[in-house]
């Protein structure tokens, strides 16, 4: 029976991923978050899944390598070896210019968002290597493709330098012989807490225009958490990209925009984020 690390899933995507590798795989899963009572929660709900495979969890802050040694140690004492290990954990940005952004607000995101990426990609391949099997997949975001937009600079320059990490830690994965496939996670705009909040706590106040753009281009995790976890399972190449918004669906939603009407942003948002966006995760 496989077995799939997730960080950053106690609620929001790396909860739904966690919930179709259970669900449609009967994979083994691993979840990990900041608050213990969000695990618990995360936890009950999954066991709830008819499945083969079981749940463990524990707390893991993505900005110590220490813990994410931890995690790894903790899924190898659990299962005996993960196959896939998703980096997933994020902190979306204020939406302010980068001037105005604190000391302490910089490091939180580059921490979490950049130097937590490559803290676990580093211990997964690791282990993964070991066995010479195994799969590890970054989340790319705004900015992975060059994109700009003020209030995201910050975090538009952590999901390039994801982008470019992950390419070469692909690359170095197949000199070396690993054994070990490493991908991107291209989830385009899902409408969740990340969205919503920054740093994991205060609320946004998303521009109109903004979020009119989300309301044509955004999904929620449920949608695109099954699309990314049927083409993890599937994939047995190196250094793909599983991208769900594409340039061609991208560009049919918008001509389509006039006759499917959606609102994120009314009351419907409370149903999308309640229980389901994850502060900590994408």
């Amino acid at each position: 029976m496989k077995t799939v690390v997730i960080t950053g899933s106690a609620r929001g995507l790396g909860f739904n991923m966690a919930t179709f590798f259970r669900r449609d795989y009967g994979f083994n899963v691993v979840i990990s978050d900041l608050k213990e009572e969000n695990l618990i929660k995360a936890k009950e709900q999954l066991e709830e899944i008819d499945s083969e495979g079981k749940v463990e969890y524990t707390i893991c802050n993505v900005t110590k390598l220490e813990d994410l040694q931890n995690l790894m140690k903790f899924a190898i004492n659990k299962f005996g070896k993960v196959d896939i290990w998703i980096n997933n954990a994020g902190v979306n940005q204020p939406q302010e210019a980068i001037w105005d952004l604190t000391e302490q607000q910089i490091n939180t995101l580059i921490d979490v968002d950049l130097k937590g990426t490559i803290y676990g990609s580093k211990v997964a391949m690791q282990e993964m290597s070991k066995n010479k099997s195994g799969a590890i997949y970054n989340i790319e975001g705004y900015g992975s493709n060059d994109a700009h937009m003020l209030g995201l600079n910050l975090y538009g320059t952590s999901k390039r330098a994801v982008t470019y990490f992950t390419e070469g830690l692909a690359q170095e994965a197949q000199e070396r012989e690993t054994g070990v496939i490493v991908g991107k996670l291209s989830p385009g705009i899902m409408i969740t807490e990340f969205t919503t909040h920054s740093l994991g706590n205060d609320k946004i106040e998303l521009a109109e225009k903004t979020k009119k753009v989300y309301n044509i281009l955004g999904d929620t995790p449920e949608t695109v958490g099954k699309f990314l976890v049927d083409k993890m399972v599937s994939n047995t190449k190196n250094n793909v990209k599983i991208n769900w918004l594409t340039n061609r669906k991208a560009a049919f939603r918008f001509m389509t925009a006039g006759f499917n009407k959606r609102n994120f942003f009314g009351e419907d948002q409370e149903l999308l984020t309640n229980g389901k966006g994850n502060k900590d995760a994408k």
